[in-house]
């Protein structure tokens, strides 16, 4: 995995979604030119909900195009999977994938640089997005939730550019690690305490995993899976 060719660079505007017609930057649309890349994602590219979507830490959406091909069977015929953007990613490529993929991975794309920051924790608004009311729960069970980066060097980014990995702090702890922890194995607390402590993390995901420990229970995911009602 040294280097990782862009089959879709993608950015999106604030449009309605779905029945309740939320504010949402879901719909991406790929770009055919050169786009800058700041510390707080491409220029062109929104967040209907700042709160929990964007910002640093969450700077540029990456979602594996390879995983298209399992959701056509389980979610039915859906047009919007003919092509990369369905799950508002910015960043399509096939080949790797979350089990790949490590928290703390450092790839220079373009003139910029980036470092995986942390996994995708779905909500309802993939719901929205598919038509379907178990889309955001059956991404979680499945781990097919795509990765964040933060950017550590703004630059200009070409859809013909590639990913190509500058550093490995921790290859060990992939995105699937993570995931299993907090899904499956949710009360592992050899591995929440780890998660705790790993550096490159999210700050939002290691507080989450000390929460877990102190607590000694599994949050209520709920609302972040269903919306409001």
């Amino acid at each position: 995995m040294q280097s990782v060719a862009l089959i879709g660079l993608l950015v999106g505007g604030i449009a309605p979604l779905g029945p309740r017609a939320a504010p949402s930057g879901i719909m991406k649309r790929s770009v055919v030119g050169p786009i800058v890349l700041t510390e707080t994602g491409f220029i062109g590219d929104a967040q209907g909900d700042t709160r929990r979507h964007g910002g640093p830490e969450k700077a540029v959406h990456h979602y594996p195009f390879d995983h298209y091909k399992n959701w056509a069977p389980e979610i039915g015929e859906n047009s919007i999977l003919s092509g990369p953007g369905a799950f508002g990613e910015n960043l399509s490529t096939t080949g790797v994938s979350e089990a790949d993929i490590a928290i703390g991975d450092v790839f220079r794309l373009g003139s910029a640089v980036l470092q995986v920051s942390q996994g995708r924790r779905p909500c309802w608004k993939l719901n929205e997005r598919f038509s379907t009311k178990t889309m955001a729960r059956e991404v979680q069970r499945t781990g097919r939730t795509g990765w964040y980066y933060r950017v550590l060097q703004k630059g200009v980014v070409s859809p013909d550019d590639a990913l190509v990995l500058d550093d490995r702090r921790s290859p060990e702890w992939t995105v699937f690690r993570i995931w299993q922890t907090f899904y499956v194995n949710t009360m592992d607390r050899g591995e929440l305490h780890a998660i705790a402590a790993l550096p490159t993390l999210a700050q939002g995901w290691r507080d989450h995993a000390s929460r877990r420990l102190s607590s000694g229970q599994v949050e209520d995911w709920k609302l972040r899976l269903e919306g409001p009602h």
